[in-house]
């Protein structure tokens, strides 16, 4: 089995805003970006689709010359053909190794609160 690579319909945009901003008490700069979504309703809806798509897949059934063990099912966004011309380009993909369910090096979980 081949996954099926699904197409953006509507307009998306993917971007990253750089902000920069001095701390009125200690005068450090703080510097942060912001991955931004936007799109409309056909768009949203699209690149929803895409994700439950990918989130939903088995990756074992997937043939390995087409996903290796050990290799993450992945989808590339790129401007201009899937994504506006103003997008960055996206890698959309799973965290989970096929064969393994290992995550890569440089994943660091989240705090539990």
């Amino acid at each position: 089995m081949k996954f099926k690579k699904h197409k953006i319909k509507g307009n998306l945009d993917i971007i990253i805003s750089n902000y920069e901003k001095e701390d009125a008490d200690s005068g450090e700069i703080l510097k942060w970006n912001d991955i931004q979504i936007h799109g409309d309703p056909k768009g949203l809806r699209s690149f929803a689709k895409l994700i439950l798509e990918i989130a939903d897949l088995d990756q074992e059934k997937i043939e390995d010359k087409y996903l290796p063990v050990g290799a993450r099912e992945h989808y590339h966004l790129n401007p201009g053909i899937q994504l506006a011309k103003s997008s960055n380009q996206v890698i959309l993909g799973r965290l989970d190794a096929k064969g393994t369910g290992e995550f890569y090096e440089i994943f660091e979980p989240r705090t539990k609160k």
